[in-house]
């Protein structure tokens, strides 16, 4: 028998979803990149506290879903470790439509927040198209290995990176977390700054409100 894997370029639609307005009193652009069994519009209310008037929220939607044992209810996920470029690629193309169809006003500041599985496209996406970017937030989640210094040496002086992590977090333990953190500091030097908090793997909504 003779198997073959080809590939081919097709056309595709997905959603995203947003918070608040983007009007004249937005200060501060959220991108915000979900974990793995989130959908985009469920993933926005850990931002609802924030001041509407100031902060505009886009999250993007995972393209893969899937039902989640036992209730069924739907989840989605970005990449597997199979085909991980070509679905990277597809990713990168979906974030630039987003971005580009939002029309986003450069006067503001960017924030880009990556959670658990999010991580990973946040911060190949910032690689690969060079983003500027206000506050970049690492939370829960794995640094891809391909990544280098070099890939963010773009980033302005004042770019505020944020490492954080729970304390209890089920999926880290202290190996994990002393990779991570060197994986950051090696990537972001001293515009990083690490963030623990006492929880498990939860987003971090005090850290959130904070910034915004």
């Amino acid at each position: 028998m003779n198997s073959y894997e080809k590939e081919i370029s097709y056309q595709a639609n997905n959603s995203y979803s947003t918070l608040n307005t983007l009007s004249e009193t937005t200060k501060n652009i959220w991108f915000v990149c979900h974990g793995m069994g989130y959908l985009s519009r469920y993933f926005l209310k850990y931002f609802k506290d924030l001041n509407p008037e100031e902060n505009y929220i886009i999250a993007p939607q995972a393209p893969s879903k899937y039902y989640q044992q036992p209730k069924m209810h739907v989840g989605a996920n970005w990449l597997t470790r199979d085909n991980t470029k070509s679905g990277m690629k597809n990713i990168i193309n979906y974030f630039d439509a987003i971005l580009d169809n939002e029309k986003l006003p450069s006067n503001h500041k960017l924030i880009v927040l990556g959670y658990s599985q999010g991580v990973s496209v946040a911060l190949r996406y910032l690689a690969k198209r060079k983003i500027q970017c206000d506050t970049l937030i690492i939370h829960s989640g794995g640094i891809p290995k391909e990544l280098n210094p070099e890939d963010y040496s773009y980033l302005n002086k004042n770019t505020n990176v944020l490492l954080v992590y729970g304390t209890m977090d089920e999926y880290l333990n202290d190996d994990r977390i002393k990779e991570e953190t060197a994986k950051a500091k090696k990537l972001f030097h001293d515009k990083l700054h690490v963030k623990p908090f006492k929880g498990k793997h939860i987003v971090n909504i005090d850290l959130i409100n904070a910034i915004g």
